[in-house]
């Protein structure tokens, strides 16, 4: 059974949050108080609302509490993401997750009763160095907090494959730059280009993009 969740927030990490649980199923209720961001997003989710997080009423009428987990995705404006998680908290949420920019911010969202504390842009960082280790990416370039240029060893999964098999603008959000075959490089490789063993890929995008791939 699907569960029901509440993201406030869309910004890179509550936008990218709620896309990939709706894409895995569950009912995703995605909050903003940007009006373009919920006109960009509405397509794309299951139920975009326009309201202030800070607000305990609109968070009332969303019937907040009664959804299994919520995010609070604020990572910008540390004075909403306090009086949105105490709002919650107040209301009776049964699971409360909260964005931190740093460890003090992380340490008043726990004071606060958030029973769970991420930090989006550091565990990135994270997640890509343990990557790196593991042998996945032979080298990684960061282009800004989020995004990067990587060099990869395919997995398994994708040899034999076509890029237009793989999909992987759509899957993952990355663009393959260029095939290091041997001594041989293919810049902008075609669509019907397949992917062999001993491979490197040269990709473009998001960290947790390239993540997902290698754990494919």
């Amino acid at each position: 059974m699907a569960k029901r969740y509440a993201v406030i927030g869309l910004g890179r990490f509550g936008a990218s949050l709620a896309r990939e649980l709706t894409e895995a199923g569950q009912y995703v209720l995605s909050v903003d108080i940007d009006a373009n961001r919920v006109d960009e997003l509405a397509p794309l989710l299951n139920r975009v609302v326009r309201a202030d997080g800070t607000d305990p009423a609109a968070l009332r009428v969303l019937r907040i509490h009664e959804f299994d987990t919520v995010v609070v995705a604020i990572g910008d404006n540390v004075e909403a993401s306090v009086i949105t998680v105490l709002h919650c908290r107040d209301l009776g949420v049964p699971y409360l997750v909260a964005q931190a920019q740093d460890e003090a911010h992380g340490r008043i969202l726990k004071r606060l009763g958030a029973d769970r504390v991420v930090y989006p842009q550091r565990d990135m960082g994270i997640r890509v160095a343990s990557n790196i280790s593991a042998g996945g990416i032979i080298d990684y370039v960061r282009l800004s907090d989020e995004y990067g240029l990587a060099e990869i060893t395919p997995p398994r999964s994708v040899l034999g494959r076509s890029l237009l098999e793989l999909d992987l603008p759509h899957r993952f959000g990355l663009n393959v730059m260029a095939i290091k075959r041997g001594n041989r490089i293919i810049v902008s490789p075609r669509a019907e280009e397949r992917i062999a063993e001993g491979d490197i890929m040269v990709v473009i995008g998001s960290a947790a993009g390239i993540a997902r791939l290698q754990s494919e």
